[in-house]
Order: structure tokens, then sequence, then C-alpha cells
């Protein structure tokens, strides 16, 4: 690498950190044609984490497209690297086997399975005799089957590493070693400069690529990454007869464990369900190479079990019982894109142990979103912008890191919540609801009600991919919904109120659709890119002429500020003031919705007086309250959004009156299954960001002859003139009233995949699963399209004929929500 006395005084980019990540990122941007880019590293290549990784390469196990496209981008960048830059890899194309012991991990893998098929993975079941066929030593009497994937295997992570660098010092990028980054430099909120023990360096844009130092690269400018670095633990055995460099990696995800060959041993990689945090006061100085003492009492239960899988492990001797950190994120995705509040400060960190698996595709995602402007794939589930301050807090990364070494492993259950660092938001109702019988989840820190047990039962949930044990439960809320009347606490909604004389002007050219309306009245809208692709699926509504009440989901709290943000032009007289824990918001919604409301208060609720999507103040009992008369449940309803201190009273009244109306307290699942029905949109669930605004069924909502257009109108119209389109929104009902639809099941028309369900729940109204999805079609998906297709939907394995529609098969004619 570069000696020391040639660090430059300025480059393009400097990129922070020099292991599999960062190196990835230089040689992409090297492929991309950037070469004045500086990649500083504060000791040698490799030294944080990246040089103690397993090296295991799978492609299998994903739920995302843009997880499959790291994994399967990474495998194939690998497979031709030493060819390349000369420089050796290790790669070795032996397999990946994953084995089973019981039903629902099966049905996981058949899930998963289906899924990486349709994306051209392969993977392929073997009954526990071909297990024993292809690993002889593998003990086989618990299993039920196994999944083996052939194309993948193992690399040397330090090689690899090396032959990146390589690469992108080939495409003439600088790579400096015994450098570290002491701070960086800002002017504006905008990246100016990087400052190192041996001198600054000018620079426009900065990558912290920093690994588990991540976190505190990126407090140098007041940028929140939440990640926490664990003990991560292997065993090596000294030689083994029988094992050799040809066996496939085992995962044995019943052990939370992995194993595979090192030189005629195994290596015993751990991932156990109770983790040890590690570096909570701070990282040793000149930790570099570094290794942790092994806690041997702590470890041994998990080891055991793990080396039951090869039982004549536990006979071999141990050559080594390592010990090295790894970083984890709240959620298990990486950390990526550009940071809130910094302009060119890019992150791209936190990748939980998959580091090598996921490195190569990483990398060229982020140079092209840098180099591009805009990512080449949905980044809702990895960007930065979904993270929030309160999981930057130690406690909070304490807490949460000592279960995510096992999530890792653990099956995917739909609705499956995690159990550690609960309790961070509540609701001002929390303890009303608790005891209404709510079941929790957690969203962005909120705890929300799921779903409500009956008198006398416990909410608690038994997972399954089939019917969990609150089904019923849930069916019967739905029913209420539909046939009197529910109370819903959606306080965790974001909220921003936008202001000042510029609002009206500002927003109009964020929103596809036109908010130049009176006051009190409400609009549905999309904002979109350059390119006419989804960035925000929000409504807006007018409280005054100079004032608007922003509403998206909680998943979009930091993407529909940042947005917004960035498009207020300087000096333009508009604020954005965040008020979602300033509102409590209380749902009522169905038939019994208007004569429940109208027993406390004054106000006139009729049709004529307050007719759907508009929004006036009312007494309610004794507190002033925003009504909003809209729904997503496809019901006729009002949103309530009302101060937290008047929150109590008001529901309890609420209660009160609603006794012989049929109200009923309703969860998120309830909420979900009403807007299956409808065939309602979720941005970041079965819409995204790659998705334009006319494939998603939304054309109606947007107002291309607004005077001063907006962002994105002219992609809009291009693909509007364009003709017909090739891919499109499509709600499906599956025949059968038995399988069940959570997302990721293939689509089939005629016989031929056309796509997948991104969105599914149960339609208790209409009788069957649900499904929302895109399907393609080189010559249009048009009605005749969907109309004259044979469709069916595979589900763990097993094909369904189901109805697909370009219309909601509930009430398409929005007859009820008019009520």
């Amino acid at each position: 690498m570069n000696k020391p006395n040639q660090l430059p005084s300025q480059a393009r980019v400097v990129i922070i950190g020099g292991g599999i990540i960062g190196t990835s990122i230089a040689y992409h941007f090297a492929k991309l044609g950037w070469q004045d880019v500086i990649l500083l590293e504060r000791k040698q290549l490799t030294a944080g984490t990246t040089w103690h990784a397993a090296g295991l390469i799978a492609t299998a196990g994903f739920s995302s497209e843009t997880s499959i496209h790291m994994a399967k981008y990474t495998r194939s960048l690998y497979q031709g690297l030493e060819k390349e830059t000369g420089q050796a890899t290790g790669f070795k194309q032996i397999g990946l086997l994953q084995v089973v012991t019981n039903k629902e991990s099966l049905e996981d893998r058949r899930r998963n399975q289906d899924y990486a098929n349709s994306h051209g993975i392969e993977i392929v079941e073997l009954t526990p005799a071909e297990v024993k066929r292809i690993w002889p030593l593998v003990y086989t009497d618990d299993l039920i089957a196994g999944f083996l994937n052939p194309g993948d295997g193992r690399i040397n992570p330090i090689d690899v590493t090396m032959a990146l660098a390589k690469g992108a010092k080939n495409g003439g990028i600088r790579i400096y070693e015994d450098t570290a980054v002491t701070g960086i430099k800002t002017k504006q909120n905008q990246i100016t400069g990087v400052i190192t023990d041996r001198g600054e360096i000018q620079t426009e844009i900065v990558v912290n690529a920093a690994g588990m130092w991540g976190r505190q690269v990126g407090k140098m400018v007041g940028v929140d990454v939440p990640l926490h670095a664990a003990e991560h633990y292997y065993l090596i055995t000294e030689p083994i007869e029988g094992i050799h460099s040809a066996l496939p990696v085992i995962e044995d995800p019943q052990a939370y464990s992995y194993l595979r060959e090192e030189h005629g041993g195994l290596m015993i990689g751990l991932f156990e369900p109770v983790a040890a945090p590690w570096g909570m006061k701070g990282y040793p100085k000149e930790f570099a190479f570094g290794e942790i003492k092994p806690d041997w009492d702590r470890m041994m239960p998990y080891l055991e079990t793990a080396m039951g899988r090869v039982p004549v492990s536990k006979q071999a001797g141990v050559h080594k019982f390592f010990c090295g950190p790894e970083s984890f994120t709240s959620d298990l995705s990486p950390i990526m894109g550009e940071a809130p509040g910094v302009k060119n400060f890019y992150v791209c960190a936190g990748f939980n142990s998959l580091g090598i698996l996921l490195g190569g595709g990483a990398g060229q995602i982020m140079a092209q979103w840098i180099v591009d402007g805009y990512p080449p794939v949905d980044v809702g589930e990895i960007s930065i912008e979904r993270m929030l301050p309160f999981q930057n807090t130690p406690q909070f990364l304490y807490d949460r890191t000592v279960e995510m070494l096992g999530v890792m492993y653990e099956i995917g259950f739909p609705n499956r919540q995690l159990k550690s660092a609960r309790n961070v938001r509540r609701s001002i109702l929390h303890d009303r609801l608790a005891k209404a019988g709510a079941y929790f989840g957690a969203s962005k820190g909120w705890e929300y009600p799921d779903w409500f047990a009956p008198p006398g039962v416990e909410p608690k949930v038994e997972y399954s991919f089939g019917r969990q044990n609150w089904f019923e439960y849930h069916a019967a809320e739905h029913k209420a919904c539909r046939e009197a009347v529910v109370l819903m606490d959606l306080s965790l909604m974001t909220k921003y109120l936008v202001q000042g004389k510029d609002a009206e002007k500002v927003l109009n050219w964020v929103c596809a659709n036109d908010i130049a309306v009176p006051v009190g009245k409400i609009v549905y809208t999309q904002w979109l890119s350059e390119r006419g692709t989804l960035q925000a699926d929000v409504t807006v509504t007018r409280l005054a002429e100079d004032k608007f009440l922003v509403i998206s989901s909680d998943a979009a709290y930091n993407q529909t500020r940042n947005w917004l943000q960035k498009h207020i032009p300087e000096g333009a007289h508009v604020f954005i003031t965040d008020m979602t824990s300033g509102y409590a918001h209380l749902n009522i919604q169905g038939p019994n919705s208007r004569k429940l409301l109208s027993r406390l208060t004054t106000a006139d609720l009729s049709n004529q007086a307050f007719p759907y999507m508009t929004a006036k103040e009312i007494d309610l009992h004794y507190a002033n309250v925003l009504a909003i008369r809209i729904t997503y449940q496809g019901e006729l309803g009002w949103e309530l959004y009302l101060p937290p201190e008047f929150t109590p009273t008001v529901y309890d009244r609420i209660i009160e009156a609603g006794e012989d109306l049929g109200l009923k307290h309703a969860g998120i699942q309830t909420l979900y299954s009403l807007r299956t029905e409808k065939a309602y949109r979720d941005f970041g669930y079965d819409i995204d960001t790659l998705d334009t605004v006319l494939e998603a069924g939304l054309g109606a909502f947007v107002k291309l002859d607004k005077p001063g257009g907006f962002i994105g109108r002219d992609a809009v119209l291009r693909q509007k003139e364009s003709g017909v389109l090739k891919r499109r929104h499509v709600q499906f009902l599956v025949k059968d009233p038995q399988p069940l639809l959570h997302h990721n099941e293939i689509v089939f028309r005629n016989g031929e995949r056309v796509g997948d369900i991104n969105a599914g729940s149960y339609g208790h109204t209409l009788g069957g699963a649900v499904g929302l999805g895109f399907v393609s079609c080189e010559d249009g998906v048009t009605k005749e399209f969907i109309n004259s297709g044979n469709w069916e939907i595979k589900i763990a394995g097993v094909k369904y004929p189901a109805i697909a529609s370009l219309k909601p098969l509930y009430d398409p004619k929005n007859e009820r929500i008019k009520m």
C-alpha cells in the first residue's frame, strides 16, 4: 500500500475503513471510473473484524430482493475476482447444506426455497439419507430434511479483501494504512474534510465503512450509527479422519451453529441465543487483529449441542477456541446511505457477521448510490434513515445485542416480535389497552396493540406458519370493523406540521397530487423522485392557509421528513414540526362509527356536513379534537387527533358509549387484514422506492396538469405516454380457504412465474388469504392479461389456485367508505 509520506491533501472521496466493506466500495468506485478516491485504514487492511471471519458464502435464507441481490452479486464477484486481479481468494464452491429437525423449520426452509428458486438461486430439498451420503459423519437420526445450495461455499476473508484492494488500486484508487481518522470537518452541515493523525484531507464525500468503529466515526459529525459489538465464537478441532475440503458447509439453525472444514479438522461457529455484548466502555485503542478471552463456561452448553451434529468432533482435540468481536444492528439489517442532516456523509456498516457474504453487493450498491445520486435497489430495509436516536443509546444497544446473534438462526415466523429492549415508547393509553387484553408488538420503539385477547385469556403468541393461537380473536376484530365499530390506537403514526407562507408552494412541488385545496380538505398523495418512483405515501390535511398536517406510517418517520426538508429551497418560509408524540391518534372505524361519535359530540357528522376526505375540529367529551374522515380499513370512519393529556378520559367515554354498538378493540393485525382486503397500499411493504406511481396503481392521485408541476412529473408523463405498463400492482385471493399468505410467495400465470406476493393477510370477509404484489409481462399487464390467465400462488412448495384483480376485491366502488 502507499507509504506514509504520500498522504495527499485533497480527494473527492475518502473511505474510512479497510475491511471487506471499505475495499469493496473502493473497488466499485474504480469500476465506475471514479479515481480521485482515498481509502484510509487505522491499522492494516482486515485488522478489525474481517480477518477472523469464517468466510462463508451463502445466497440462501434471505427474504428480500435487496438482500438476495447483495448475496448473489457477491458470490458472482468473488468467483471471478482471482482471475481478474491475480490475487487468490480461496473461493471454493462446495455448497451450503442446511439441516432441519422440526416441521416449522421445514416450512420455513420450503418457503425460502420457493423464493430463492424464483430469483435464480438453486436450492434442492434432500432426505436425511441423502444428507448422510453427502456428509457421512453427520448425525441424521433427528433430521427430517436437508436443503442444499450447491452454488455456495467459502472464501478466505483476508485474500478476498486483498483482491478487492488490488482491483481498486489497479483502477486508480489510493489506499493508506496506519492512518487513523481523528475527526471530520463540516461547514453548514456539509462534508469538507477529514482529520487524521498524519494530517488533513480536503474532501467532498466521506464514506463511513469503519465496521464496529462505525458508531464512533458517526459521532464525529453528530450522526447516529446504531451498532454494537458482541462476542462471536468458533472452535477449530484438530484433523479428523473423513473430513475434507470438498464437504459442504453445514448450517444447523436448531443448534445455532455452522460447521465447515478447516485444515482437515472442523470449524464450529456459534450464534448463541443469549449473546455477550462487548466493548460497552469502548474498544481498546490499539485493537487490531485482536481476540477476546473466551468464556468456556458460558459457551460449553452451546458448543456441546453444536458438536452433536458431527459426533466424532467431541473426541477430537481442540486446535483453537476463538472469540472475536462482530458488530450487530438492532434489526439485523445493514446501515447504509447518506446520513440525515449531514450532506455527503455516507454510512456502510453494521453487517451482522455477514460482511463477507454481502460485501461485494454492498460495495456495488454504495458506490452506485453515490455516483448516480440514487441507489440501484430498494433501500428501505437498509437505509440509515430507518434508524432513530434512541437506538444509539448505549443501554438500548447493549440490551438488544444480547438477543440478536441467536435471531440470525431462528425461524422467520410471521408476526415474530423481538423480546429485548422493549417498552421504549408507550402510548398514553398503554395501561388501559393492556387491561383490555392487548398483545403488544413494537415498531420504532413504540409498543402497539397487535391483537386483543378475550377476557380471561393471556395475550401471548404460539408461533407457527399456520393459524396462530390468536387467529380467531383477530377474526372477531375484523368482523367488528366490517359490521359494527372498532377502536384502534395508532399513536405511533408519523405526524408533521408543515407551516409557513411558502408551505403550500413547497408541498405542491413535492406532492404528485394537488394540495392547493380549501381549508379542511384532505389529499392522499405520493412523493416521487425525478424518475417517477415512490419516495413517500402520505395524506396532507390543510388546517389553515399556511398550515398543513402530513401523516405517514411509523416506518417512514425519517424518510418523510428528510425528503421534504431536502426540497425546501434556501430562504423559503417553511417550517416542519414533529407532532408524532404531540398528538394521540385514535381510529374509530366501521358502519356504527358515526352513531358512536355522535353520542359524544355536538358536531354534525352527517355526509352532508362532514363528507369523506374532510377534517374539522370538533368537541368530543371535554376535549377539542381534530377529526379527519378517512379510512385505511375500507369502512366509514374517523381518525381522531388529540392532546395526550385528554386522551384517557376521551377513550373511557368512547368505550362506555360504544358498548351497545358492538364496539371492539382492534390491533395492527386487523388493520393489516382490512387494508389488504381493500387493496390499500403500504409503502415499504407492497410498494417501495423502485416502483413508479403508475405501476403501483396510484395514477388517479397524480395531477399531471396542476400549475407548476411536481417532482417526477416528466417521468410519469413519459411512462404514461409510452402505452401499456409492463409491471403492475395486483391483488390476489387464494380460492382454498385454508392456506395463509405472509410474503414472498410466488405468483404463477398459466404455469409461468410472473411475480411475488409482497404483503399477505387473511381476508376474513372475502373468505381466504389475500395478497398484494407486482406481476410483469413484456406485452403489458392489461385487464385482459389479468382476466384471461389461470393464476396460482406457490406456498411452501404447493401451488394453489387464486383470483387476480386490478381493482379491490372488497367494495370496488368505495360505497362503504361514503355511507
